[in-house]
């Protein structure tokens, strides 16, 4: 584990050095703004679509394979990238496609590296695990940026690219000597039996489609209400809140008339929380959806207030407490997305996530803006905090609701029938 850390932390450094000079590098290449957003979202595109898919690929093969391969073909995209880059022969076209194979082999790639590190630590030590990834990216991130102003200034934009390609093949070289912690683990990295992947349903043989196992994923992604409750959650804090890199930058350099250096203090506070956050989550042990609804609502209205904060001074106060809570939120809810499924359907649970993910990670940035166009950036956070804390107390009301109608249900059926939606309850809550 103490090398899968370090391998991470070489790999998102890279990235991060590679995502700081990216969106430079197609404003170098076009001049517009808008292209910059084409290629991000030609990048994502694949996980919105093809999410399902990756995710019963990372089920069906051996897993230590696949992310050593994954990592590997990363690396090699990320070297072409900066030899067409260091040769002056990038073009528009060639950038979209090279960004769209990297999100082609991300849909992989995120999975597989997800499971393969919580194989490598017992049961009980997996959010501990997960907290101790959010650290990593996070000083990955701090590092990175940093990095990239000084490898830019000193020998162009290739150099990002080749540093992120080469942290890529650390990875890749890894990999295969990492152990699981449980040897019963060894059995999950190799693909399932064909019974486990796709159970049969009532008077049918199991299919051996491979578009099965992808279906099979979202059904049972679909019937588990924690899972469903957990999407909900995460859905609306990524559209109406989270976004601080946006509202955030507005707000400081708006209304409360500050400058680029302001921001960069208020962006350090954020990532300095974020770490924090996840030191605290390292010590739960089994996060529930409450706890992860509870400190979404805390985030929340936090949130209101720094869009209320009259001063640069009390918003940094306000915005310390906002990252940490966030980071524990994140964190909790990552350890119930890759804990509970059983361990045959982790694969395509993460894969449905994904596909989930991208799409409300593409449609927020939009209705923020809208969002900000029509109320300003102090409304957009009120609003949206608001928005925020009202969905998560909606549904906790729902979700009291059904569970007083089927207790009440279940008393008329008389005590034999009682005890099943009861059981069934407490194993989704």
């Amino acid at each position: 584990m103490r090398w899968w850390s370090f391998a991470n932390l070489v790999s998102n450094t890279g990235t991060w050095m590679q995502l700081t000079v990216q969106n430079l590098l197609v404003l170098q290449i076009t001049g517009s703004a808008a292209a910059t957003g084409l290629s991000l979202s030609v990048q994502a595109a694949p996980g919105l679509l093809l999410g399902l898919a990756g995710g019963a690929a990372v089920d069906a093969w051996p897993r230590k394979l696949t992310a050593a391969a994954s990592q590997a073909v990363l690396g090699a995209v990320a070297f072409t990238t900066a030899a067409l880059v260091a040769f002056d022969l990038l073009t528009m076209p060639l950038l979209m496609v090279l960004a769209a194979v990297t999100g082609l082999i991300a849909t992989v790639d995120g999975p597989a590296t997800a499971l393969l590190g919580n194989d490598l630590v017992p049961t009980k030590d997996v959010p501990s695990a997960i907290a101790l990834g959010s650290v990593v990216h996070s000083a990955g991130r701090l590092i990175g940026v940093a990095l990239a102003g000084v490898a830019v200034a000193g020998f162009g934009t290739a150099v990002a690219y080749a540093a992120n390609g080469l942290s890529f093949l650390f990875v890749a070289a890894v990999i295969p000597f990492l152990r699981p912690a449980d040897p019963a683990t060894r059995t999950r990295t190799a693909p399932a039996p064909r019974a486990a992947r796709r159970p049969a349903r009532r008077g049918k043989r199991p299919s051996s489609g491979a578009g099965t196992g992808s279906r099979d994923g979202l059904v049972f992604f679909l019937r588990r209400p924690r899972l469903v409750a957990l999407a909900g959650i995460t859905a609306v804090s990524a559209v109406f809140g989270r976004n601080y890199s946006l509202t955030l930058a507005v707000l400081v350099t708006g209304p409360l008339a500050g400058g680029t250096e302001e921001f960069g203090t208020v962006s350090t506070v954020l990532a300095v929380g974020g770490i924090a956050g996840a030191v605290i989550a390292g010590r739960m042990q089994r996060p529930s959806v409450r706890l992860v609804a509870g400190l979404a609502a805390t985030g929340a209205l936090l949130q209101v207030a720094a869009g209320l904060s009259p001063s640069l001074f009390l918003l940094i106060l306000l915005v310390a407490p906002m990252a940490v809570v966030e980071s524990v939120s994140d964190t909790a809810g990552t350890t119930l997305l890759q804990t509970d499924p059983p361990p045959h359907m982790r694969g395509r649970v993460l894969g449905v996530w994904r596909s989930a993910s991208t799409g409300w990670g593409l449609a927020g940035p939009p209705l923020l803006g809208l969002l900000m166009e029509w109320a300003g950036p102090r409304g957009a956070l009120v609003a949206g905090g608001l928005v925020i804390v009202g969905a998560i107390g909606a549904g906790g009301v729902l979700q009291t609701r059904l569970h007083t109608g089927r207790r009440g249900a279940a008393g008329l059926d008389g005590p034999a029938a009682a005890s099943a939606p009861v059981r069934e309850l407490s194993t989704a809550a």
